[in-house]
């Protein structure tokens, strides 16, 4: 069932990155951030993971409502999918039913990862304009599949396990899950492991939460996984990131409030924080010039939100 509503309204990209500034501690390259969308707490509105299409509609998992939503340029909610609850969730590190990682097909079709403790849910799952979510492959019920990158070139999916410590990749079009690269690298040390996904320039790239790291994994000729390189350490809760389009440069968002530009070299600045309205950021999306950065308010328990903010090119 498709389910409309209004949130708070998010203006078009011009007249928004255009307002008066508030007290902010952004720092270049982004400047003029500000919210444009507060969600529900007491509906677990939750927003955990982002992509964005080329309208700037925004897609958002909302991971204890077990929801997938768009949020329009205009401000509208849709909800096209909510996943089926487990009769009993026993979702590793969580208890909870748990949706994770967003990407967009070019042809509509959005893919998420859920996570219930159970075998007959847990894995990945696609939804097709105007259909039904339906899962296309199965992972381990005692896992966490988390990041979730499409390698359209590939016709492939990958996604993070933040608890078995893996990566796994299968066919966009469904079937078996297969484990791409593991390692020490990947691997929890106290809660999770491998966590934020991207697909770049012939990599993949993951973070890994309990370490703090950002990790690049060649893709071979053959579509094998190379070995795992460590581009940056020292950010504790570092969740998904994306890139910012100049090289290997990323924005990374943490779970203490901060969003990281992460350059090449490793070195690491914050360029978003709590002043700026920062709730727990989980993942950050990147259009144009614009960044987008959703807070799922697991820490500061108010206000889970979506931030805007103007990214100098």
């Amino acid at each position: 069932m498709h389910v409309r509503t209004t949130v708070t309204a998010l203006a078009v990209a011009a007249a928004l990155l255009n307002s008066a500034a508030t007290a902010t501690a952004a720092t270049e390259p982004l400047s003029r951030p500000h919210v444009v969308a507060h969600f529900s707490l007491a509906s677990s509105q939750q927003p955990e993971n982002i992509t964005v299409d080329r309208t700037g509609s925004a897609y958002l998992t909302f991971s204890f409502a077990r929801q997938i939503v768009r949020l329009s340029p205009g401000g509208h909610l849709h909800v096209p999918a909510t996943l089926p609850a487990p009769a009993k969730a026993s979702t590793p590190n969580l208890g909870k039913a748990f949706v994770g990682g967003i990407a967009r097909a070019d042809d509509g079709t959005l893919y998420v990862t859920y996570a219930t403790g159970t075998a007959d849910l847990t894995g990945v799952w696609a939804v097709r304009p105007g259909g039904r979510p339906h899962r296309i492959a199965a992972l381990p019920a005692d896992g966490l599949p988390n990041g979730l990158a499409l390698d359209t070139r590939r016709h492939r999916l990958y996604v993070t396990d933040s608890v078995r410590g893996v990566i796994y990749s299968l066919p966009a079009d469904g079937g078996t899950a297969t484990v791409w690269a593991r390692g020490t690298a990947l691997e929890p040390s106290t809660f999770a492991g491998a966590n934020g996904l991207k697909l770049h320039d012939g990599a993949v790239w993951a973070t890994n939460l309990d370490k703090g790291t950002v990790l690049r994994i060649p893709v071979t000729a053959h579509g094998s996984a190379g070995r795992i390189e460590v581009r940056a350490t020292g950010m504790p809760s570092i969740d998904d990131f994306a890139f910012t389009g100049q090289g290997d440069t990323l924005l990374a968002a943490r779970d203490d409030n901060e969003v990281d530009l992460v350059r090449p070299d490793g070195t690491h600045t914050a360029v978003l924080t709590a002043a700026d309205g920062l709730r727990t950021p989980t993942s950050v999306a990147v259009h144009g010039d614009t960044v987008y950065v959703p807070s799922a308010a697991y820490l500061t328990n108010e206000d889970p939100n979506l931030l805007v903010a103007h990214l100098a090119h």
